[in-house]
């Protein structure tokens, strides 16, 4: 289970952007019916107008549904992870990224993405290579090094 308290409190982010996106991240866990509130926040890491993980503790509307889970939110679609693989804000990236390069090859390949991780955008060729490019960068700058030595916006 990820160590919140290794997190910053959402309430005592600094950056305009990275507060943004935390308000971004916790309505993208209300929109869903399985969420009834949202109880504690915490910024794990971010780059303000890229991207930024999230930690949360919900109370759901629903047995069945985890109370903890990540959420990534930036200039790429929005998703949330569970955490029993994800430990670190750079596990739950990579699954991100996993999950989502799943989409891209659906797409690519023109094979149904109804059972794949939700895209707030269409399944096109166009958002397919768009997607694909920030995956790449992801795994480029902020999966392939040690998280110690990546700066954060806080």
């Amino acid at each position: 289970m990820p160590d919140a308290r290794k997190m910053l409190p959402i309430a005592r982010i600094k950056d305009r952007e990275v507060r943004n996106f935390a308000k971004r991240a916790q309505a993208f866990l209300l929109s869903h019916s399985w969420c009834k509130k949202v109880d504690k926040g915490y910024l794990a890491w971010a780059i303000a107008g890229v991207i930024g993980i999230f930690l949360f503790r919900l109370q759901p509307t629903r047995r069945g549904v985890l109370r903890r889970l990540w959420v990534v939110v930036g200039d790429l679609p929005p998703a949330y992870l569970v955490c029993d693989n994800a430990e670190t804000w750079q596990q739950a990236l990579a699954t991100y990224t996993h999950e989502m390069s799943r989409w891209v090859k659906a797409v690519r390949s023109k094979s149904s993405v109804k059972d794949l991780i939700p895209v707030n955008a269409p399944a096109t060729p166009e958002y397919a290579k768009m997607l694909d490019h920030r995956l790449r960068f992801i795994r480029k700058r902020f999966l392939s090094v040690s998280s110690s030595e990546l700066p954060t916006d806080t």
